[in-house]
């Protein structure tokens, strides 16, 4: 009997460690999942009532757009831009031509100056007192000649009543011509210090402004060292380096527009080198700017436009968009059974400017370029084109 009753109370504990569940509670577990699942269907039901169908089903407005009436071009005029300088037409370094000390500097930096007019001068007392004793020679010399004159006169009378012979009317006229000598050699040494004193001082060779002040008053100037710079005004030019044919395509004599800041001024172009520089392969051009107050040292650009064979048409600069494979695109208004809708059109930029660009691509005359809102764009979105902006690309 014992070891028949072993057997029963290991089943008793093994059923008691190792539950199942009943038939019951997977009934109820059952149903719960039911529930659950009866709730969310209802929802989506219901929300499905409320919102509507989650799949559109009309076509969204039509997005309206500007655009331009593009025009395919055969050729493409390129603008070649090439800077130079405005400089002085003259500017001179001013000094003496004789050393001494400075008496009076009568202008400044930034003085204006008229032709002719006196800028500088030297203290010339020594010259005054030098040009006064050959003023005295001169009239020692006259007086003497007045004198031998009067002899040679007496002797001619003397010679012809037989009183003296023809070699002393001979002597008294060499006296009158070696008078006539001392008198020459007296005059000239006066003019030299004429010219001296006039050397004394600085005249402006021509119009302009005073831009270096080298000296001042009371300081030993030597010859030809500077005191002054001079820069003409009013006669401005620019010199330009073009390439030889485009240097050939100009005339001497003729006037072209140069471009400085946000302005234009008109220059003449006076010359031409003919000659290429070896360093920089350019042909200098220059020209007279006239009629303009422009400060030296201004950049000046001359534009020269030529025309090259390329197949394109110029869109706005907003009308690009990024392409595939790192190219550009533009939309197009295209109709579509009288709607219209935006195409997507692959371009290659072949010049660009500030608010345009020359594009080559899949474009013809007459498309209609949308030129803003590219962004919200998408392929094949119907579009509206404005009534004013198609109105004026037609008349164009």
């Amino acid at each position: 009997m014992t070891t028949q009753s072993l057997p029963t109370e290991a089943t008793a504990s093994h059923g008691q460690r190792t539950k199942k569940p009943t038939f019951f509670k997977a009934l109820l577990f059952l149903i719960v999942l039911a529930l659950i699942g009866f709730g969310i269907a209802a929802f989506v039901v219901t929300q499905r009532s409320e919102a509507g169908p989650l799949v559109a089903v009309n076509e969204p407005e039509p997005l309206v757009v500007k655009v331009v009436e593009v025009e395919l071009s055969e050729t493409l005029t390129l603008s070649d831009k090439f800077t130079g300088m405005a400089t002085p037409r003259r500017t001179s370094m001013l000094g003496f031509q004789t050393g001494g000390r400075i008496e009076s500097v009568r202008v400044d930096t930034g003085s204006e100056v008229k032709k002719g007019q006196t800028l500088a001068r030297l203290d010339t007392r020594s010259l005054q007192a030098q040009l006064a004793a050959a003023n005295a020679a001169v009239d020692e010399a006259r007086a003497g000649r007045d004198i031998a004159q009067t002899t040679v006169t007496r002797q001619q009378t003397l010679l012809e009543k037989g009183h003296v012979s023809q070699q002393r009317v001979d002597e008294a006229q060499a006296q009158v011509d070696a008078a006539n000598a001392r008198i020459l050699a007296a005059q000239a040494q006066a003019d030299t210090l004429k010219v001296q004193i006039d050397l004394a001082r600085i005249t402006a060779p021509f119009g302009g402004v005073i831009t270096k002040r080298l000296a001042d008053e009371g300081s030993i100037a030597a010859p030809g060292v500077p005191l002054l710079e001079l820069v003409e005004t009013g006669n401005m030019e620019a010199r330009i380096g073009l390439p030889a044919d485009e240097a050939a395509s100009l005339v001497v004599g003729e006037t072209y527009s140069l471009a400085t800041g946000d302005r234009l001024v008109e220059a003449k172009l006076r010359a031409m080198t003919g000659v290429i520089d070896a360093g920089a392969r350019t042909v200098t051009t220059v020209f007279d700017i006239q009629n303009a107050d422009l400060p030296a040292g201004s950049v000046v650009r001359l534009a020269l436009d030529r025309a090259v064979a390329e197949r394109g048409v110029w869109v706005p600069i907003g009308a690009l968009t990024e392409g595939n494979r790192g190219l550009w695109a533009v939309y197009v208004a295209e109709p579509d059974g009288g709607k219209w809708r935006a195409r997507k059109r692959p371009v290659e930029i072949v010049q660009a400017e500030a608010d345009r660009a020359f594009v080559r691509g899949a474009l013809s005359s007459g498309d209609k370029v949308i030129q803003e809102g590219i962004r919200r764009l998408s392929p094949g979105m119907p579009v509206t084109p404005s009534e004013a902006e198609l109105a004026r690309s037609l008349q164009e």
